[in-house]
């Protein structure tokens, strides 16, 4: 191998790996790490809930529509002549 062969080989790898500098830099940089420990901080989290609080709050979901249904304004029938 000549040194021109080297040259080349060692400009096309420095091109490849500036190339995929950023898609590098993101699965294995401190960005990843980051990602990696959040992720495994929400997986250990868990929401329990009661069947009265589900209960609870359909039924606070149900008043708040009806609520604002009747506070909505209306048209009668006069009134669009």
């Amino acid at each position: 191998m000549s040194w021109l062969s080297i040259a080349l080989l060692a400009c096309a790898v420095l091109a490849v790996i500036g190339a995929e500098w950023p898609r590098l830099a993101r699965n294995f940089g401190f960005e990843a790490r980051r990602r990696r420990e959040r992720d495994r901080r929400k997986a250990q989290l868990k929401l329990l809930r009661t069947d009265e609080e589900e209960l609870d709050e359909s039924d606070e979901f149900a008043a708040s529509v009806q609520r604002d249904l009747s506070q909505l304004p209306t048209i009668d029938e006069r009134d669009r002549r």
